[in-house]
């Protein structure tokens, strides 16, 4: 049950990025050929106008075929015949939908908090003492960190939400002392040599509370907001890792291990509530990921496409459809490469139970 509902999940995310293509070239008056939702035999056809609509045996994505993506084509409503906005507008809206898809989910799964989390500190590890007075238990606020600071950087990551500070404390591995920026009464101060550690027993790195506010419609859209610039920061720091060699070769993982991944969150939930709570913020990250990635600008994928667009900005004459198809094609079979290193890692870590 866990695969099949991963499996619908990897579907929606592709099929909502075509989706972008498709109803941004429809409105560019760009000919579509055919939009499918899913691959491989069809189940379902039906023609309206110019344009076929399918429904494919495997859900886990879709395509928007549009006239003339890779060549030269008399006919004037051809995507290479559209006016450079209208193109780029096109490249961009399957990556922009999955950041629709991305928000709408984040701010379903705020929903479902009892109250929005912030980043401004309230509370330190410490017991009161019954002259009073109060002792602290939490390094940071020994070294330097106040009640009401408002947390913008640890150690030059810009922190969003909790879920940056969750993920730099996780890379914590000794306790040094870091560099704090805040904003306290309303102005940015830098904090050099801070140290989290809660030195109470059991205590470990998060040695501080947080501010939590009532779920209101503005409360709401600004949490979901700055998840949705943690993930996609979170996204940007492992691509950046990957391009650095910093992120181990065993560590990159393809759609096996995203399906795998998503299945393993519908397991061992306490409740219900618990595994829908775990889907929608897999979805959401997932979603953001795919975003990103495709904006990224490779050959083969939209951003590279877009590059191409920029190109031909600069130059004020497109690039030769051949010429660019080569580009793409070199591109294409690179990602395929990757993509079967990926796989292979996924089934490696399966068998192992790595």
């Amino acid at each position: 049950m866990g695969i099949i509902i991963a499996i619908l999940i990897f579907g929606l995310i592709v099929t909502v990025h075509e989706f972008g293509h498709f109803i941004c070239a429809k409105l560019s008056g760009i000919k579509v050929l055919e939009f499918s939702v899913g691959m491989g035999p069809k189940l379902l056809q039906k023609q309206k106008g110019e344009t076929k609509y399918s429904l494919r045996a495997l859900p886990v994505g879709g395509y928007c075929a549009m006239e003339g993506e890779d060549s030269t084509n008399s006919d004037p409503r051809s995507f290479r015949n559209a006016k450079l906005w209208k193109r780029m507008i096109v490249l961009v809206a399957g990556a922009a939908m999955n950041f629709v898809l991305g928000i709408v989910m984040l701010m379903i799964l705020v929903c479902m908090m009892d109250q929005v989390p912030t980043t401004t500190i309230k509370g330190f590890s410490g017991q009161r003492n019954d002259d009073g007075t109060v002792t602290y238990y939490a390094e940071s606020y020994e070294t330097g960190l106040r009640h009401g600071d408002k947390l913008i950087s640890i150690d030059g990551t810009r922190i969003y939400s909790t879920l940056d500070l969750n993920y730099i404390f996780d890379s914590i591995t000794s306790n040094e002392g870091h560099k704090v920026v805040v904003k306290r009464d309303g102005k940015r101060k830098t904090l050099n040599d801070i140290f989290f550690e809660d030195k109470a027993e059991g205590g470990g790195v998060i040695d501080f509370g947080v501010v939590y506010k009532d779920k209101t419609p503005l409360t709401v859209i600004k949490g979901s907001g700055d998840i949705f610039m943690s993930m996609s920061h979170i996204v940007g720091l492992s691509l950046k890792q990957m391009l650095t060699g910093q992120l181990h070769k065993e560590d990159v993982s393809g759609p096996v291990g995203v399906v795998t991944a998503i299945s393993e969150q519908t397991k061992n939930n306490e409740s219900i509530v618990d595994a829908i709570y775990k889907l929608i913020y897999m979805t959401a990250l997932i979603t953001i990921n795919v975003g990103i990635f495709n904006l990224l600008p490779i050959p083969g994928l939209d951003g590279g496409r877009l590059l191409f667009c920029l190109i031909e900005l600069v130059r004020r004459k497109p690039v030769k459809p051949e010429h660019e198809g080569y580009v793409h094609l070199a591109g294409m079979v690179l990602l395929f490469g990757v993509m079967i290193f990926a796989t292979y890692n996924d089934i490696a870590r399966l068998i192992t139970g790595g």
